[in-house]
């Protein structure tokens, strides 16, 4: 079974979460077969680490980690691939998939366009 990890940030403002959550659950309509959760850098809980495991206890075998980035910036090109590494080490036999930033989808990108121009 294949899980998916939405990546973000993190706030201290509450509120801040609940785009993110909106994605999760989307994705969770789009493909019930397969568990969904969110996790954060920081600030906000659950933490990647704790994400993966609880994915993993629901018998993820592999883990899809898709950043919420607009951009690729030090967070999504240094910190994430580290803890991605770190995952890779303490579940040898789950296999972890990082994608790239949303942002840098450029079906995305005419989307923001779209939405900018309306």
């Amino acid at each position: 079974m294949q899980g998916h990890i939405l990546f973000a940030h993190g706030s201290r403002d509450p509120q801040w979460r609940q785009p993110m959550e909106a994605v999760a659950q989307r994705l969770r309509e789009q493909r019930p077969d397969a568990p969904v959760r969110c996790a954060y850098l920081e600030l906000t809980a659950p933490d990647l680490p704790t994400a993966a495991a609880e994915l993993i206890a629901e018998g993820a075998r592999s883990v899809r980690i898709t950043p919420l980035f607009l951009g690729t910036g030090k967070h999504a090109r240094e910190d994430l691939p580290v803890l991605v590494e770190q995952l890779r080490q303490a579940y040898p036999n789950v296999a972890f998939s990082l994608q790239a930033a949303v942002g840098e989808d450029p079906r995305l990108l005419d989307l923001i366009a779209r939405i900018a121009s309306e």
